[in-house]
């Protein structure tokens, strides 16, 4: 008989049901809260905080556990610069070329456009990209990447938020300036550009409304 892979006991807490309506409704009320912000603070914010809310991203599941992620974390004004430059540029061309009608049309509720100054006001910009594959000079092929990385992403903004600060996922297109821009290698893509802080004291965030659990929900009961 061949023995299988090693194992270990399950770390696991098990509430009583009350409790767990309690803590289900509590996380829900919190993360209810969450809006994207466009308009930021330049005030510092812990570096720690960001990097222990990086960490707990880092614990999303992934295919085959291969983890299939590299945060960069970004506070160096003059790289931000070159960040905000380059974004904006392909911002430009978004808006003014690529971008079909029925797509702007459809972001006029959230008043965006080429400009991009939360880039540079931000304290902090956290860089995710997706590993397509193991490092070049290795065979390690990864799994699922895109589907593993939004995992640890959706871990990620939620304990931003959970640790008191605002986020925006940008994602300007083509993101592939970033990786000349960090330096990264060959195999990676970048996947989301978060700046990270504090809302300005004069922040506005569009009149929005989400869609209801019944729109959402599909139950199928015995």
């Amino acid at each position: 008989m061949t023995s299988g892979p090693p194992m270990r006991p399950l770390e696991f807490t098990r509430y009583a049901e009350d409790e767990q309506r309690r803590r289900g409704r509590e996380f829900l009320s919190e993360i209810r809260q969450r809006r994207t912000v466009r308009q930021f603070s330049d005030r510092p914010i812990p570096r720690d905080v960001v990097e222990d809310c990086i960490a707990a991203a880092a614990t999303a599941p992934s295919g085959a556990h291969k983890q299939p992620w590299t945060f960069v974390l970004v506070t160096d004004p003059a790289v931000k610069s070159k960040i905000r430059e380059a974004a904006e540029k392909q911002e430009r061309e978004f808006y003014g070329h690529r971008a079909p009608e029925r797509w702007l049309k459809d972001l006029e509720p959230f008043a965006t456009d080429a400009h991009k100054p939360f880039l540079e006001i931000a304290p902090a910009l956290v860089v995710v990209f997706a590993q397509k594959h193991g490092p070049p000079e290795t065979d390690e092929r990864h799994y699922y990447v895109q589907e593993s990385v939004g995992i640890a992403v959706g871990f990620l903004l939620a304990a931003l938020h959970h640790a008191g600060f605002a986020t925006l996922t940008h994602t300007p297109s083509p993101m592939g300036f970033l990786s000349e821009v960090l330096e990264r290698p060959a195999n990676e893509r970048a996947f989301v550009l978060i700046p990270v802080g504090y809302p300005a004291d004069d922040a506005q965030v569009p009149d929005i409304k989400r869609k209801s659990l019944p729109e959402i929900l599909v139950v199928k009961e015995p």
